[in-house]
């Protein structure tokens, strides 16, 4: 049985299902091993003359060979139960690296050997009763803790139980036949009916729904999907059944890619782990040099006897054993990550992650990330009486609604249901017309109004060319009745993440390859520090350079295509928008979903998880401060002296508050 993990420099949080049952295995050995041990002790209580005397039975319990079997009995929960640490303390041994295991394994092998060493023929007293009461304890710690192990790392493993077990898959003839996904391939159609979940990535090409994304990428609400839209693997579909077309399976589906990503996470190298791994060494230094103190202390300087002082320093060696801190980081690495993942945010690089908490920059790229990346109406100005915003847009939209310009998409969007049109065509280069309610409507450029000696003077139209807008009019039976301005929508969520920035010390900035009126706009709109327009993509590194030559820790957000090599600059990456494609291999940090706000959470989380790893390692370390010379018996004037049993019990409630603080991390979006 591997016991790597209960190392100070183990690594927690494999996810996959051989590391699960692994860690199921061990719970249930150790809780084996804690029940037989305890049902074996009350036999070595009973044994033990020191119990026996402190009951005050005498030697009515005493009969001939009976410390021998007081012996066998302790042997065989000391090999039994001691088992763990034993096999502990060799992978120390083996890897030069003293931990907790080495206290433990110290501690119980002097007192078993000290004890044994009485029954044939020594002269003091018998420890057996000490060893069996620590035991238990150890035993019921590690128990305790492995527990607390598997619950921090439950929610990944609900990630992979996401995926049905078998999929409807659409024959030639129009039948379905259930099938294993390990069947399914690339252009097999399956049929997912309500309430099921998506056996794989594809596309849906038949029906409509709404599909329920939360634990895949942290979106609360349904999203809609209908012929075209992409549906994940592992979304429960909601009211209506859909016909997806798989084009994604096994390894390189989002699923598949979500739970690699969060291994590879937990995996990765941290800097504060680093800190507590020496910090373990140390302290189990500490701890053994500590107990040769005492030991020498009491025997030497005290003048006591040997038997008060080995159990002196039994208790040291065992309350300074690092297990908390050897827990503290990855437990609090494998619930953050975990919290990540659910949520739609997508850990690659763990050391970037917690330099996240010092940002003071995020520079955004533009298109896709603050904005939506489409055009669409952001002003509406009526120039005619009598006429309504609203129905000069829906004239507008009626006419576009027949024509596949961007600008035509943009404005007939808008709009839910339009008239009808008739008598629709094209004006070649300057726009559109068509019959609306016996109306002539025109949608034109600023150019056709030239070309016609149309002249329209308004200061909110001119407004809108100087913050670079696409500006169109509405002509109805040749009276220019208003205008429309067009531009790539900016998120509604922007301004809010902006806004909190801002209330984070964090400065916001914007690089675009757009023209610095449109800049100037998006940045006035939604609140931005800075901005940098008709910045070409081989030109954003060295912006982020600059940013970074002012002495600020600079993130860069953008969508990971023509943004790699600013990511790749910056001090955290981060890749948004990523959707289904989460293999973005130049960022430190992956958004699945396209909200700014998430780069917000990012930031929080880190630097809540920081704040977790924090208070554990103070937990971890500190209480030693206070346990070593309680250990040891400097209040023993005070009536206070703690036995090696209760030394042990503090040691794992150590283990347990570190384990419990570290679930307590929260996500907040």
């Amino acid at each position: 049985m591997d016991h790597q993990e209960h190392q100070p420099n183990a690594k927690v949080g494999d996810h996959d299902k051989p590391a699960m049952s692994h860690h199921a295995y061990m719970i249930a050995d150790y809780r084996r091993r804690f029940w037989v041990s305890l049902a074996l002790t009350p036999l070595i209580l009973l044994l033990s003359p020191a119990i026996q005397k402190f009951l005050g039975l005498g030697d009515s319990l005493r009969f001939g060979g009976d410390l021998f079997l007081l012996f066998a009995i302790s042997t065989a929960l000391y090999v039994y139960g001691g088992r763990p640490f034993l096999k502990g303390f060799a992978e120390d041994v083996r890897s030069t690296r003293p931990g907790m295991m080495t206290l433990v394994t110290l501690a119980i092998t002097t007192a078993y050997a000290y004890s044994t060493a009485v029954v044939f023929g020594l002269s003091g007293p018998i420890f057996y009763w000490e060893l069996a009461t620590l035991i238990d304890v150890m035993l019921l710690g590690h128990w305790m803790e492995m527990k607390s192990i598997m619950g921090a790392s439950r929610a990944l493993e609900e990630l992979a139980k996401l995926m049905p077990s078998e999929a409807h898959m659409v024959m030639r003839d129009g039948m379905t036949t259930d099938v294993p996904l390990d069947q399914l391939s690339t252009g097999d159609k399956v049929l997912i009916k309500p309430g099921e979940k998506v056996p794989a990535d594809g596309v849906v090409v038949g029906g409509e729904t709404s599909v329920n994304e939360a634990m895949l990428t942290g979106e609360s609400k349904p999203v809609s999907k209908k012929i075209g839209d992409k549906a994940i693997g592992g979304s429960i579909n909601g009211e209506g059944a859909i016909t997806v077309e798989i084009e994604k399976t096994g390894r390189d589906s989002f699923l598949s890619q979500v739970i690699h990503l969060v291994k590879e996470a937990q995996e990765s190298k941290s800097k504060t782990q680093d800190l507590a791994n020496r910090a373990a060494m140390y302290l189990t230094v500490i701890g053994i040099t500590s107990g040769v103190i005492t030991l020498f202390a009491w025997l030497v300087i005290a003048n006591r006897d040997f038997a008060f002082a080995l159990e002196r320093t039994v208790t040291v060696l065992v309350i300074t054993c690092p297990h908390a801190l050897g827990l503290a980081i990855p437990l609090v690495v494998a619930v953050s990550t975990s919290l990540s993942a659910q949520n739609g945010l997508l850990i690659r690089n763990r050391t970037a992650f917690e330099m996240a908490k010092n940002i003071q920059a995020v520079i955004f790229d533009k298109t896709g990330t603050l904005t939506e990346g489409k055009f669409g109406v952001t002003d509406i100005v009526v120039l005619a009486k009598d006429l309504s915003e609203e129905e000069l847009l829906k004239y507008a939209a009626s006419v576009e609604s027949s024509s596949e310009h961007p600008i035509a998409q943009g404005i007939a969007t808008k709009v839910e249901k339009t008239f009808p049109v008739t008598e629709f065509k094209a004006i070649p280069g300057r726009g559109a017309e068509g019959i609306v309610n016996d109306l002539d409507v025109k949608i034109v450029s600023p150019g056709y109004l030239k070309d016609n000696d149309l002249v329209i003077e308004n200061r909110r139209v001119g407004n809108l060319f100087e913050q670079g807008k696409t500006v169109v009019y509405v002509i109805l039976n040749d009276q220019v009745s208003g205008a429309l301005a067009l531009a790539d929508i900016i998120r509604p969520e922007s301004k809010d993440a902006i806004s909190k920035l801002k209330e984070m010390g964090i400065k916001s900035m914007m690089l675009t390859g757009d023209n610095k009126q449109v800049a100037k706009w998006v940045a006035d709109e939604i609140g931005l520090d800075d901005f940098f327009a008709e910045v070409l993509p081989d030109q954003k590194s060295a912006k982020v350079k600059e940013v970074q030559s002012r002495g600020l820790t600079v993130a860069m957000t953008g969508d990971g295509v023509n943004d790699a090599p600013a990511l790749a600059q910056a001090d955290v990456g981060i890749a948004i928008g990523a959707g289904t494609d989460v293999a973005v291999e130049t960022a430190d940090i992956v958004l699945v979903n396209s909200s700014p706000l998430d780069v917000v959470a990012i930031i929080g989380l880190s630097k809540a998880t920081y704040r977790k790893m924090v208070q554990n390692l103070a937990w971890a370390t500190g209480y030693n401060v206070f346990a070593i010379p309680i250990a040891a018996g400097v209040l023993i004037g005070y009536g206070i002296l703690l036995s090696p049993a209760i030394g042990g019990a503090l040691m794992s409630l150590s283990t347990i508050i570190v384990a419990i603080n570290a679930r307590f991390l929260r996500f907040e979006k």
